[in-house]
């Protein structure tokens, strides 16, 4: 794609955003005054717009935090996830024997095991960074195992032919065939990371977005609990764009969603 289709693209996606975020905003204020709601059951944008106004400071410090903890754990998923992923797919007893650990690992409820994690790494940063790996880790995996996978036959064949060992098929056929689905699960794991990190907080923590959320909500300052939403619905998204533009600067032949 030239640059000035993409730039032209991504106009008419950031117009197409604004008009939908528009419209709830609109739909939003008319609902509030409609029903007239107590603020606490039913905050109006203008009563969010002066929590952000009371509260900007402890909401960018408590995100700086809850970001740590998402950016840790997204990076030990994604390592996790790879090593897993190729486990999985480069040995038939590795995949049996591992691959209903993978899956017994997702049938598990994350609420479940995020008390476990408090009581056994604590309150602060491990315990959340643990929680967001295992809430990622398994896209990776499963990606990265299927795009191995599906090496296209041909491919294997001409490096057969060409007698290219395992080490050496692996490292220029099967990888580099296997990213395009890699890159697939990361940015699966990039939008998921933050809600493992404020699960963890929401169960025990002593900063982050998720124990503002927790102590508004107990207070009944429902407009800061909506503040806080926003600051991780912004941050979720930042973070989902800086993966895609990674991505497609490290590996430019996947095409951005």
């Amino acid at each position: 794609m030239r640059p000035k289709t993409m730039l032209a693209a991504g106009r008419g996606v950031a117009i197409q955003a604004f008009i939908s975020f528009a419209a709830v905003l609109v739909l939003w204020q008319a609902a509030a005054t409609g029903l007239a709601l107590p603020a606490f059951l039913l905050p109006s944008p203008a009563d969010v717009v002066a929590a952000y106004g009371a509260y900007g400071p402890r909401l960018l410090t408590e995100a700086g935090v809850t970001l740590l903890e998402t950016m840790l754990g997204l990076a030990a998923g994604i390592a996790f996830g790879l090593a897993a992923g190729f486990a999985v797919s480069a040995s038939p007893l590795a995949g049996r024997l591992l691959s209903p650990l993978l899956v017994v690992s997702q049938a598990l409820p994350v609420f479940a095991l995020a008390p476990l994690l408090v009581l056994w790494f604590g309150f602060g940063l491990a315990s959340k960074v643990v929680m967001t790996t295992l809430v990622i880790f398994f896209p990776v995996a499963s990606a990265f195992a299927d795009g191995l996978r599906r090496t296209p036959p041909h491919f294997l064949d001409l490096a057969r032919l060409n007698g290219a060992g395992r080490f050496r098929t692996l490292r220029l056929i099967r990888v580099p065939a296997a990213l395009p689905a890699l890159v697939t699960g990361i940015r699966v794991a990039a939008v998921y990371a933050p809600i493992g990190a404020v699960i963890g907080e929401w169960v025990g923590a002593s900063r982050g977005l998720g124990l503002l959320m927790v102590q508004a909500n107990a207070r009944m300052q429902t407009p800061l609990l909506f503040a806080a939403l926003g600051v991780l619905a912004a941050a979720t998204l930042l973070l989902k764009i800086a993966v895609d533009r990674l991505t497609l600067r490290l590996i430019p032949w996947v095409e951005k969603d």
